[in-house]
Formats: C-alpha cells, structure tokens, sequence
C-alpha cells in the first residue's frame, strides 16, 4: 500500500541517519528546500506536506497532532527507515514533539526543534485557534496570508523569500489548515516529556520571533537533558528560510554529532 502523504525522499546509499523534516502551518514540504539542497548529497532527507496540506489528501474537521504523528509513522514504516533525526518547525515541531512521545529513543536519534515550543493551549488560545478556523473555512488563505506574512518572516527579509512564504500559505487548503487549527487547540503539555528526552536536541529561533520568542526557546532548552541552544541572528519565525546558510551550518554540526554517537552506539 502506497503511504498516504506525498513527499520528497532522494534515498541516497549512506549509513548517515537520515532526516525527516516536519513543515509548520500552513506551509508545505517545500519550505524545506534550502536544507534538502545542502543534506541530500550526504544523507537521505524526507520531506512530507502533512495531511491538509501541499499535495496530501484533505480531511476536514479536526486532525490532532496525534493523527500527523501517527501518518508519519507510516511513512516511516512504509519507507523502511528504521531510526531518524526529526526536525520540525512551529507546528511541525509540536509534532516532533508528539513524534518523539509515540516512537520512542530507539527511533528518534536526534531531535531539531525550530522556533516552537511545548506548552499547551491556554482556553483564549483555543477560542482564538478555533476563530481562525472558522474564518479561513469563510474567507479563504489570501487575507490571512497578507496580514501575517511579516510576521512568519521578518520585515527585511529577501523578497523571494517572502514571496515563497506567501505562496504557501495561500496555496494551502483552508479546510487542511482549519482542520489542524481545530487539533492544535488541544494539543497536551509536553514539557513533562521533553524533561524524558534522552535523544540530543537542537533548539533553534530566531532573534525576531514574534510567535515563540527567544525566551520560549530558553525555555524549552531548560527542559532538555541534552540540549544545544542556537539563537538565529537576523530572522523572525522561519530562519530556515531567511537565514538558511547558518541554520544549516547548525544543523549541519549537530546531524555530525548524532551520526558519531549512532557509531559509537554501534561499536567496533
């Protein structure tokens, strides 16, 4: 059987722990496109659109994180890669998060979180998600694009990046996105098990992150066991994007780090 989301895997011959990269709402798999262009030559890289969004299949309602965990455990399963690095950003780090919780350290090697964080809804937040919801489902992407977009990146950020954010967001599904509105507002606390996390972590933000700012990341960095802090200078919620040389010159240094402990794991 086929997995069901459609995604991006170059399956290069190498024992280097591949990748899997979690996009953040309401974006796609190609937000990943600066770091599948530096990791793939030297690792595999899969980049899924989540359920909702990019070219997967539609399933109005609600889709809690749970359900995208779960979609990617399939794929996993479906692709055969046994242990990963998961990388998520905002959203998609949530469902690292969630990730990590369903699959275990024996899965996950290495875990990325990107301007995210662990904290569960708060009853506003929930009305608000819920409103959003709504209102996309009545007036489509296209004005909530236009109104946070410079927000999702900073305001002097290059414009093709901009408009690479932009087309994303519009090109989204608005009952995908609303869909995962719904589930976000319930999503649990994760701090109790990023505090279990035996897997190194890498927790990156940008310096103008008005969504999770930097003292969230601080935050987050507390919580974990093993846990490297790298604040992104010149960049709002997607350094990946506006600052991709640095963010993969981190991630770069701490993929190195988790393919010398899975030798060291595996002996002589």
């Amino acid at each position: 059987m086929p997995p069901f989301l459609a995604y991006d895997d170059n399956d290069p011959q190498t024992s280097r722990t591949p990748l899997l990269l979690i996009h953040g709402h309401p974006f796609d798999r190609t937000m990943w496109h600066p770091q599948r262009t530096a990791f793939a030559a030297s690792r595999r890289v899969i980049a899924p659109d989540l359920r909702g969004y990019g070219a997967s299949p539609v399933t109005p309602g609600r889709t809690p994180l749970s359900r995208f965990a779960a979609d990617l455990e399939e794929l996993l399963d479906a692709l055969g890669v046994e242990t990963c690095v998961l990388a998520g950003l905002s959203m998609g780090g949530q469902i690292a998060m969630e990730c990590y919780d369903r699959f275990g350290a024996d899965r996950v090697r290495g875990l990325v979180l990107a301007d995210t964080f662990p904290t569960p809804e708060t009853p506003e937040g929930r009305r608000a998600r819920n409103a959003m919801a709504d209102r996309l489902l009545r007036e489509g992407m296209r004005g909530y694009a236009d109104e946070v977009l410079e927000k999702m990146v900073a305001p002097y950020a290059r414009p093709e990046v901009k408009a690479h954010v932009h087309r994303m967001m519009t090109a989204t599904d608005p009952e995908g996105a609303a869909a995962a509105l719904r589930g976000r507002a319930e999503r649990p606390d994760y701090r109790p098990l990023l505090t279990k996390v035996t897997a190194p972590a890498l927790v990156l933000v940008g310096t103008d992150d008005e969504y999770t700012p930097v003292s969230d990341a601080e935050a987050m960095h507390a919580l974990l066991p093993d846990a490297t802090l790298r604040i992104i200078d010149a960049a709002a919620h997607m350094p990946n994007l506006e600052r991709p040389e640095e963010f993969n010159r981190v991630l770069g240094e701490f993929l190195a780090r988790v393919d010398f402990l899975a030798r060291v794991d595996e002996g002589p």
